[in-house]
């Protein structure tokens, strides 16, 4: 056993299913930049086959609603992902991970703040697996932050998803990231928006969970 991934090593970064969806999670294969005792650096390259849950009839989960997205029955759905790369942090001991993104054309485009349980390695499995708590910021270039999913995480709590002690916990967690951000702590100073990939990366192989319920490939080679 290792205390950290090797730069290079493909993991995959989960977001494992809740409740009556225990067994849909979300995983994403990714290529490890950095791990050190400043967090985990990861790689979500574009065209990466990757497991999500989705509707039954094929329909991101958000179009039921923001009710009915966390009631309503869901099948694992095999696909890629068709967005341009995400560089992914996650710091120790911060209940969320940000996200950098970029434009087709390289622009940096902002940060995504995604709030979500601590992560617990599998090292066997080479995973990282979080839950998603809903509620998550944007911040442009310019650092205006602005709060999505809001009507989410009330319709989580609705859905019984979560409690309202929960929620109130989610917003406090999403203070204390802005906070970070106005301290302009890390991984905020630490530049991640100038990096690129080493053009000798390869899109990593389909994720090893197979399900069931799987009911779609959309594999390009």
């Amino acid at each position: 056993m290792t205390d950290f991934w090797e730069p290079g090593t493909t993991i995959e970064w989960v977001y494992e299913g809740t409740g009556r969806h225990a067994d849909k999670p979300n995983v994403r294969p990714m290529t490890v930049v950095r791990d050190d005792a400043d967090g985990l650096v990861a790689w979500l390259a574009p065209g990466t086959p990757l497991l999500k849950p989705v509707l039954v009839d094929g329909r991101e989960t958000r179009h039921a609603g923001p009710v009915g997205m966390f009631t309503e029955e869901r099948v694992l759905k095999l696909d890629i992902w068709h967005g341009t790369g995400i560089l992914k942090v996650s710091p120790p001991g911060k209940p969320w991970s940000v996200w950098y993104f970029w434009g087709e054309d390289g622009t940096f485009l902002g940060w995504y703040v995604n709030l979500e349980r601590e992560h617990v390695r599998d090292w066997a499995s080479r995973r990282t697996s979080t839950v998603d708590h809903v509620l998550d910021l944007w911040m442009k270039p310019d650092r205006t932050i602005e709060w999505k999913d809001e009507d989410e995480l009330e319709g989580a709590v609705a859905a019984g998803r979560f409690t309202v002690a929960d929620a109130e916990r989610i917003v406090g967690d999403a203070h204390a990231a802005i906070r970070d951000i106005e301290a302009w702590s890390s991984p905020f100073s630490d530049d991640w928006q100038f990096w690129t990939p080493p053009p000798s990366w390869r899109v990593p192989a389909a994720p090893t969970t197979h399900q069931p319920t799987l009911i779609a490939e959309e594999l390009h080679s």
